[in-house]
């Protein structure tokens, strides 16, 4: 039985234009995030002091007055960002009660070497507790990542059966997953990969029951409107793009082609920002970047 806060994020994102705003970078990906920021590997000496500066980090883009539930769907949290607290509040709290953003919160433990042209992610022994520890805080949904190099059949296949294998575990906890099987935009067979990830996609979501239903994480698609089986079938809530390297300019340019897609940007959310900016000029660049992905979400 849903709570009344996740009835409420669930009418939001059926009801809302807006995007997801993924704030989730964690491990190997934190120091060229804060590098992007304009905080060198100088800068901290401990995981603890890199962990402190990529929660200021993300503090600060959460309480900026751009960064509102008006625009800003959900958010998809770092489990250490959810261990934190933003202006006394557990940080999950603080997006939904203070800015009506529905927070999601990332469970993978990365990925495996590839094989068979992809990547899947790690065992997630811990996941049942991870998965508690989120729903205690009101958080709405999870998000995972596999990565897709080569439009291998099999390797296609074994990472959309996984990603579903551990959506049913998420889903029986209460959460909505984001099943994230993306495809690396600089590989040779992107489109090919794309045509047989669809249908590894769609089979599995054939198999789930009346009820259960997810969103999916992709990267934008060669052609356009591709996915759009994807975004009309019933069990799916809501199809995102990842940005997965383009530009901002390039990612919103190509999510304006795809009906019914919206937006959940990384790096080109935040492209721009830096940590010396003032509070002016860092307000300023989120704003514009948010109306940019706001604007091409609305297609």
């Amino acid at each position: 039985m849903a709570s009344q806060a996740q009835q409420s994020m669930l009418d939001k994102l059926n009801t809302q234009i807006g995007f997801i705003a993924a704030l989730d970078q964690s491990g190997g990906s934190t120091p060229k995030a804060l590098r992007l920021y304009g905080i060198e590997e100088s800068q901290y000496s401990s995981d603890e002091e890199m962990f402190n500066l990529v929660h200021d980090m993300r503090t600060r883009i959460i309480t900026s007055a751009p960064f509102s539930g008006e625009r800003v769907l959900g958010a998809i949290l770092f489990e250490n960002t959810l261990d934190r607290e933003i202006e006394g509040m557990s940080t999950a709290h603080y997006l939904w009660q203070k800015k009506r953003v529905i927070p999601f919160l990332k469970v993978d433990k990365g990925l495996q070497e590839e094989s068979d042209g992809v990547q899947l992610m790690k065992p997630m022994p811990e996941l049942d507790a991870l998965l508690a520890k989120a729903v205690a805080q009101d958080v709405f949904g999870t998000k995972m990542r596999s990565v897709v190099k080569l439009a291998n059949q099999q390797g296609i296949k074994a990472v959309v059966e996984q990603q579903f294998e551990v959506g049913k575990q998420i889903l029986a906890a209460g959460l909505v997953p984001i099943i994230e099987p993306e495809v690396d935009i600089h590989s040779p067979q992107k489109a090919e990969a794309e045509a047989l990830l669809k249908l590894e996609i769609l089979t599995q979501l054939n198999l789930l029951s009346e009820g259960q239903e997810v969103m999916l994480k992709l990267t934008l698609p060669d052609q356009a409107n591709f996915y759009k089986e994807l975004v009309d079938h019933p069990r799916v809530l809501k199809v995102v793009a990842l940005s997965g390297g383009y530009t901002r300019n390039d990612a919103n340019a190509k999510l304006s082609e795809n009906q019914g897609m919206i937006a959940s940007f990384s790096r080109a959310l935040t492209e721009g920002t830096s940590a010396k900016q003032s509070k002016e000029e860092f307000e300023a660049l989120l704003d514009t970047a948010i109306d940019g992905i706001y604007t091409a979400s609305k297609s």
